[in-house]
């Protein structure tokens, strides 16, 4: 969640007093919630919205006044900035209403819930490669919380081997990509490890440079967390080559470090669709992984799991007995109660779906990420700094190869496992040729236009060491339909061409960055309008004042 300050009503509306209407009327705002429909529902008051109010109004009211606020959020089914499941089947809604008010924390109350939430530990330590039964975990409220518990293991686990050997334990460190999703980061600042993030590059997919591990170990290396499935690209890091240089690197020191692998989305991705991949249990170096029910678990907000291999990952003092609910239960979280209701979402689809089911899903949503990506490309605007669309083993954009015709990306009988593994996540960017034809055009622009349009889509810079390349990103989940990809194609598109055509005044004020005017002569050097032309009398006819059209 964000951090908000308090907003002191009165004291906005003492600085209001004595101002302009304006003034008084844009305080009034800040600090009430009108009700429109008060001669309809009985409710005739402002509302404050920083206070509790004195008096309460009907439900009705409240329900409207509330819900006409929430029209201002965007449509979830459109957002594609987010990695979160936004659509489940109505019977699973209703268990989820019928369950809404169970608390998971309540073992004793609610036994049955508590036998199915056993069941879906055992279901993801099977789907994760612990066959051997002796893996453990728990549900979590996502992956960040899932994070956590992993990281909080491996350093116990480090501590209580350097207190055996009489050695310092003040000391650790944690090895990521600095590409790394901010709840990793989290860990390492909250539970007081030097962070080592290895910077990420072109050359190593934008992930994790497992050649630059090496040099970054030593005796307080607690873990490395390698990320199945990176926010930014979607790219998956490679678990085995860490795995490999590790098992290398305990040969020749001793020093047993292990992986946590981040699968907050790849996880539910892997198993299905890429079985060559090698990235789970059944690499011996692999002690927890973690994934959130509520992304390509296809569960409601507010679930993730964390599996450890075998009891030993986990140190004993890490686990409270309670015994105030009426019996006894282990319980290894950072908050106690959470609702059930989306772990029985998750029973839900694992029973619905199977493995199958979630087999095909997987396998749509990558086939409309290629045909996406592969439009993307096709249109001569944008490359693609994902590469799910290519064939295995290319990496790099190939501008001869979009118009070859024989790359096929979707249908019967293309195979994902025949394509570059990853998410069904598509990162591209305008690319330098058209930066070079246009370049007033900034792609921050072209995220913004979309909004209008009702399409959250974000622009951001790669992390550190690439941060000068800025992406765009979309998520493809199963609620984004064929119809719905090519709808966005040709939004894109011609959100684009209108943006061609745009003034560079109206670009930077789309940015929102302050805009440094150029001289006339600048100016229509850029345009291709020198002073005494024909076509800088024709233009200076048309804007005689200097103001840019709108675009």
């Amino acid at each position: 969640m964000s951090l908000h300050k308090h907003v002191d009503a009165a004291e906005v509306l003492k600085k209001a007093r004595g101002g302009s209407r304006v003034d008084q009327v844009r305080a009034q705002g800040q600090t009430t919630l009108g009700t429109p429909y008060s001669g309809r529902y009985e409710a005739y008051t402002d509302i404050p919205k920083y206070q509790i109010p004195k008096q309460g109004i009907p439900a009705n009211a409240t329900y409207q006044t509330i819900h006409d606020e929430l029209d201002f959020d965007g449509r979830p089914n459109l957002n594609l900035a987010s990695f979160v499941h936004t659509w489940m089947e109505p019977e699973a809604e209703k268990l989820y209403m019928e369950n809404v008010y169970k608390n998971l924390s309540d073992s004793d109350e609610y036994p049955a819930m508590v036998d199915i939430h056993a069941r879906c530990v055992s279901m993801l330590a099977d789907l994760w490669g612990a066959k051997d039964s002796k893996a453990i975990g728990t549900a979590t409220t996502g992956s960040s919380e899932a994070i956590m518990l992993g990281g909080l293991a491996m350093k116990r686990r480090w501590q209580e081997r350097q207190k055996a050997a009489g050695k310092d334990y003040s000391k650790p460190n944690v090895i990521m990509g600095s590409n790394a999703q901010v709840a990793i980061e989290k860990f390492a600042r909250y539970f007081e490890c030097e962070n080592r993030l290895i910077p990420v590059c072109a050359e190593s997919r934008h992930c994790l440079d497992v050649e630059k591990i090496k040099e970054n170990l030593d005796e307080n290396t607690i873990g490395v967390f390698v990320i199945l499935g990176s926010t930014y690209t979607g790219h998956y890091e490679d678990v085995l080559a860490v795995s490999d240089l590790l098992d290398a690197y305990q040969k020749e020191t001793g020093l047993d470090i292990p992986i946590h692998v981040d699968g907050a989305s790849g996880a539910m991705v892997a198993p299905f669709v890429h079985p060559s991949v090698k990235w789970d249990f059944t690499l011996p170096r692999v002690k927890s992984i973690n994934t959130s029910g509520h992304k390509f678990g296809l569960a409601a907000v507010g679930l993730g799991w964390i599996i450890f291999r075998d009891a030993e990952q986990l140190p004993k003092d890490l686990i409270f007995e309670l015994h105030y609910l009426g019996g006894t239960e282990e319980s290894y979280t950072l908050n106690f109660s959470r609702p059930a209701a989306p772990m029985l979402c998750q029973y839900y689809n694992f029973l619905r779906l199977g493995f199958e089911g979630y087999k095909a899903i997987a396998e749509a949503d990558l086939e409309n990420a290629r045909v996406f990506s592969s439009a993307l490309e096709g249109s001569g605007y944008f490359e693609c700094v994902s590469d799910v669309h290519r064939k295995k083993g290319e990496h790099l954009f190939n501008v001869e190869s979009l118009h070859s015709g024989d790359e096929l990306v979707a249908g019967e009988d293309v195979n994902a496992e025949d394509f570059n593994a990853g998410l069904p996540v598509v990162a591209f960017k305008l690319t330098d040729a058209f930066h070079k034809d246009y370049p007033h055009v900034q792609q921050a622009s072209v995220s913004t236009m979309m909004r209008v349009k009702g399409w959250i889509i974000p622009n951001y810079p790669l992390p550190e060491n690439e941060e000068k390349v800025e992406i765009l990103r979309v998520v493809v989940r199963e609620s984004c339909s064929t119809s719905m990809v090519d709808r966005l194609i040709e939004d894109l598109i011609s959100t684009v061409e209108t943006l061609q055509n745009a003034d560079a005044v109206d670009m930077n004020a789309l940015a929102g960055r302050k805009f440094q005017p150029e001289s006339h002569e600048q100016k229509h050097a850029r345009r291709g309008k020198k002073a005494g032309t024909k076509a800088h009398k024709e233009h200076m006819s048309k804007h005689k004042h200097g103001y840019a059209r709108p675009c």
